[in-house]
């Protein structure tokens, strides 16, 4: 019986032929570079170079790749820096166009507030918007409070499209800041009128939707487009700032004695940057 060859054995021999074939091709090699050029060496020379100058461009070429591929990564890290700061670079030129377009469009609302003068027997100051609280959408804190001589129930009045909108009403007031509850917000009430029927009316806020001008009388001569004044009988609000334009008048019901319509007010609660709070001369003089 043969006893198979033991494995061990066949590994170590398997090593020992992949060490002698490359030293057997460098002794072959060194013995044809100094052997005479004659011609049995010529071609044995010409055979080898045959065999092996292939691997050798090869290998020579895949050098090259390698080193040309590295440059490609090299020039293309580069340009993704360079993108990468141009990016930087036109967003700061974004913002530094939104701010300049911001200045101007606050120069100009300034410059139309210049124009703005309190009327006879009020007093008035402007204020900047400091902070909206996400969770009140409908009311704003100023930047001016009772150290200004601002009080609680002073108008807020607002520019829009160059001339003078109300706005809101002051809630509280603080030492450097202010609440004001905006036209819109569901507690908020002046007493106003129609300029065109001459009817008088309670308008409050509603929240999203129009604001509700209530207990006109029945039937009522207020129509659709009609401009809404705040009244001469408010104690709160000067007499002849516009608030909006109605939008509805409701039919009449005969089992009430009052009709309602919708108004929809021209300041824009999302987009007022200053308020001219006014308040009766008189307050300041009791102070």
């Amino acid at each position: 019986m043969q006893r198979k060859p033991n494995r061990k054995k066949q590994i170590s021999q398997n090593s020992r032929r992949r060490k002698i074939l490359p030293a057997t091709f460098l002794v072959i090699s060194l013995l044809l570079m100094l052997l005479p050029l004659e011609s049995p060496v010529s071609s044995a020379k010409a055979l080898l170079s045959y065999l092996f100058i292939p691997q050798i461009r090869a290998a020579h070429a895949t050098l090259e790749y390698g080193s040309e591929v590295s440059q490609t990564v090299r020039e293309l890290l580069s340009t993704h820096h360079e993108n990468e700061h141009l990016k930087e670079e036109l967003g700061r030129l974004r913002l530094e166009n939104v701010r300049a377009r911001e200045m101007a469009e606050e120069n100009l609302r300034l410059t139309q507030a210049l124009k703005l003068r309190a009327p006879r027997g009020w007093s008035g100051l402007w204020a900047k918007v400091a902070y909206r609280d996400p969770s009140q959408w409908y009311s704003v804190v100023i930047d001016k409070g009772a150290r200004d001589g601002i009080s609680e129930r002073a108008a807020a009045v607002a520019l829009q499209e160059g001339g003078p909108v109300l706005a809101g009403v002051v809630l509280e007031v603080a030492d450097t800041t202010a609440k004001v509850l905006l036209v819109r917000d569901e507690d908020f009430s002046a007493a106003v009128y129609g300029k065109d029927s001459g009817e008088g009316g309670v308008l409050s806020g509603s929240g999203a939707g129009a604001l509700k001008l209530q207990y006109l009388p029945v039937p009522s001569k207020m129509h659709a487009g009609e401009a809404i004044y705040t009244s001469p009988a408010s104690s709160i609000f000067p007499a002849g700032i516009l608030v909006g334009h109605v939008s509805e008048v409701e039919e009449a019901d005969g089992f009430y004695t009052s009709q309602l319509a919708r108004v929809e007010p021209v300041a824009k609660v999302s987009s007022v940057r200053e308020l001219f709070i006014l308040q009766r001369a008189q307050q300041e003089e009791n102070k």
